[in-house]
């Protein structure tokens, strides 16, 4: 053991570091996790503070306590990291989000030999998408909420998103400017869809109206949320009032500058066209002023760093730069008029995806009115492939956010590219002039491909870029966790990592959609680019498949690995990624048939596999409490209160968003997943009904209808979304069968 003495001297050679005997830093929220993750240690460890500059950690032994040890930080986010770098390093146990598995530590801790130390390089380590509250954690309870946050404190996160429970204070705040409980309701949006309105791409509900009970109950939730955060040293970005407002704002205050918003993504002008009040409008600082001051005195003075996204996929009212200007300078002075310590976070997206609208002079134009560049903060949303940093000359010296953003959705298709998210921030935070400042994760929905944002975040602790061979190698150690673990697995993700999860296309790298879960249709399903790829950018023969029996070759090896939550997840998701891909040879050779042959019975037939594959499918994903339907609508239904009316109404959210994604299918599938009982129910009548309509054309000799298809999907899609949980025949969707019987049935049947 090493005397605390030998520490303390350890501690004074590393670079801006002393020790702090009197330090204000409440370490209270790690003890709190070290308490809640590992209770039968929480004892054992030790956490002091230490002055030093930016986010650094010491672990050593603590000296005098038998299998101690001591972590000693400059902040309780580094703290949290140092534990995390402990726990994951010698105890060899992690925390996924598949489950926290820390308190499989040994029973005597592992010592430390030597004292070890770790320092972010960036400020920043930003977490969540204003949209993953929509895709993601919709309807979650605290419970869920926890074990992410814990997650996210260990591996270093500072500076959240917290996105939940906005509409309680923009409520009291519509109110006091006049509006009545109407025209505040006929304005807010549903549970699963609110994200949209917050940005002011969608407006009123889609089913009957927001109750009070869920923004009452989302309030209360976020008051934990945020509590949470701050007891482990993360500085929550709260909201702020954005300027989208009930048309009726307009007959209430005749004289006020309010523009209508854009159209958004084919919706009707009833449910989008959001009105905008003006920031130079004296309305909108009262508004800020209003909105803020009921903000702290809800949650204490616990941030002053809020998230105001003003044009996300909604262009201005004028692109003229004196305009822009105007926006940008009164809308900063609102916040600063509220607190005069305001940060405003933004994020970048627009000026990608509206990038013919948002010239570099533009740009510059609207982030130049806010002088100070350290008082804005600019997510580069999409920087491992789409960086706009670089365009826009660093934001023009605003401080921004190296951000991966890689999943749109909540789509679960494998892909990744390691070497740009390893690289991409180094070479960003090393470029000449760089205003970067941070790393973050901006995916649009948490669903697979841990690998891809575990590597991101320990790029944020390290100054040189990470060896990625043998960073996987550690990955799939902590992973599965055990002695002696097979090779096999080990030369599974090297496979993975070198095929799958090195796409170096910049034009289709994200997770991949499976044509599966797409409206069927003769064209336009297969290699689709963009964010939402459907090309397959590697040979699923020479990468998915002999991973795929690599795995299974470790279990044979080890069957204790069967055991392991992540090892389990792994195979299934594997196992579904072979499916996903396999069903597109199906699908082009139904389509070879359907234009070669006369016959029926001949479409019926090559239709036939597809639909065999697309059961086999869902039992596979039936085998794992991870790939459940059930999980999304009971997670819903939690918040009903045993009402039944409102237990439909929150089924309908959370079924329209994963299908329709609007009442007539505006944005049909973009949040499609593969889920038991979303196959089986859902995507199998698609592909059915499909079938059998190219069957019939041969019958009757009329010609391929694309409205009519299409017709035919959404009155499916609307039928599906309208149905109660347990309604099906046969409905089955909770966890059942084994993941090793049914992977063995289907490598015989599709390999």
């Amino acid at each position: 053991m090493f005397s605390m003495r030998w520490i303390s001297v350890f501690l004074l050679t590393l670079p801006g570091i002393v020790i702090s005997k009197d330090s204000e830093l409440k370490l209270d929220g790690v003890y709190a996790l070290a308490k809640r993750r590992i209770p039968s240690h929480a004892k054992d460890f030790s956490f002091e503070a230490i002055d030093g500059e930016g986010d650094t950690f010491v672990v050593a032994d603590s000296g005098g306590k038998s299998g101690g040890i001591t972590v000693s930080c400059t902040s309780v986010s580094a703290c949290a990291r140092g534990l995390y770098a402990y726990l994951t390093g010698h105890g060899k146990v992690n925390i996924w989000w598949t489950g926290s598995r820390l308190d499989e530590l040994p029973s005597r801790l592992p010592p430390v030999p030597t004292p070890f130390n770790g320092s972010a390089i960036v400020q920043y380590r930003y977490h969540f998408n204003t949209v993953t509250f929509g895709y993601t954690t919709a309807f979650w309870s605290f419970d869920k909420w926890s074990l992410l946050l814990d997650w996210m404190a260990l591996r270093g996160i500072n500076l959240p998103l917290a996105w939940v429970g906005y509409e309680t204070i923009l409520i009291q705040v519509f109110k006091e400017a006049g509006l009545s409980d109407t025209e505040i309701s006929t304005f807010l949006s549903d549970p699963a869809f609110l994200p949209w309105n917050r940005f002011g791409n969608l407006q009123g509900s889609f089913d009957g109206g927001l109750p009070m009970q869920w923004v009452n109950d989302q309030f209360s939730l976020q008051k934990q949320i945020v509590k949470r955060m701050v007891e482990l040293g993360m500085t929550p970005v709260l909201p702020s009032f954005t300027g989208f407002v009930p048309r009726a704002l307009a007959s209430h205050y005749p004289n006020a500058s309010i523009v209508s918003g854009s159209q958004w993504s084919g919706f009707p002008s009833t449910f989008t066209n959001v009105s905008f009040l003006e920031p130079f409008d004296p309305l909108f600082t009262t508004l800020q002023k209003s909105f803020i001051t009921k903000q702290q005195a809800a949650y204490g003075n616990i941030s002053h760093i809020y998230t105001l996204d003003q044009y996300n996929e909604n262009n201005p009212f004028s692109g003229d730069t004196s305009y822009l200007r105007n926006v940008t300078s009164n809308t900063f002075a609102s916040l600063r008029a509220a607190d005069p310590e305001a940060v405003w976070l933004m994020q970048g997206w627009l000026f990608f995806s509206s990038s013919a609208f948002w010239t570099n002079d533009r740009i510059e134009a609207y982030l130049g009115s806010v002088e100070d560049n350290d008082a804005m903060i600019i997510l580069d949303l999409y920087s491992e492939a789409q960086p706009q940093w670089n365009r826009t000359q660093n934001y023009f010296g605003k401080t921004w956010v190296w951000c991966e953003l890689h999943d749109y959705g909540g789509n679960m298709g494998m892909e990744g590219n390691l070497q740009q998210v390893t690289s991409g921030p180094i070479t960003a935070l090393n470029s000449p002039g760089s205003s970067m400042k941070g790393v973050g994760l901006t995916m649009e929905g948490q669903e697979g491909n841990e690998i891809v944002y575990d590597i991101l975040l320990d790029q944020a602790w390290s100054s040189s870029t990470l060896d990625i061979p043998g960073y996987v190698q550690g990955w799939v150690e902590r992973r599965y966790g055990i002695a002696n673990l097979p090779v096999e697995a080990q030369q599974a993700w090297s496979l993975l990592s070198k095929t799958v999860y090195d796409n170096q296309d910049p034009n289709s790298q994200a997770t991949i959609k499976s044509i599966l879960e797409l409206s069927p249709s003769l064209t336009g399903l297969v290699n689709r680019t963009g964010h939402h790829p459907t090309l397959v950018p590697y040979d699923t023969n020479t990468t998915i498949v002999p991973a795929l029996k690599l795995i299974l070759q470790a279990a044979n090896k080890s069957p204790s690995l069967k055991n392991i939550p992540e090892f389990r997840y792994d195979t299934v998701d594997i196992t579904r990624q072979l499916l996903a891909n396999r069903f597109i040879d199906l699908y082009q050779n139904l389509l070879s048939i359907y234009n070669t042959s006369a016959s029926s019975t001949a479409i019926s037939k090559a239709g036939s596999p597809l639909i065999n594959l697309l059961h086999d499918l869902d039992d596979l994903l039936s085998t794992n409490e991870n790939f459940l339907l059930s999980t999304w609508i009971s997670d819903a239904k939690q918040w009903s209160h045993n009402n039944a009316s409102y237990a439909k109404y929150l089924e309908f959210s959370a079924r329209n968003q994963i299908t329709l994604w609007g009442p007539d299918g505006e944005i049909n599938d973009y949040a499609s997943k593969q889920w038991a009982g979303l196959v089986r129910e859902y995507y199998v009548e698609r592909w059915q009904t499909f079938i059998d309509y190219l069957a019939s054309l041969k019958q009757t000799g009329v010609a391929y209808n694309s409205s009519e298809v299409s017709s035919m999907m959404i009155q499916i899609g609307k039928t599906w979304d309208a149905k109660s949980w347990g309604e099906g025949k046969g409905e089955n969707w909770n966890v059942k069968g084994d993941t090793f019987e049914v992977v063995d049935k289907i490598l015989d049947k599709w390999l």
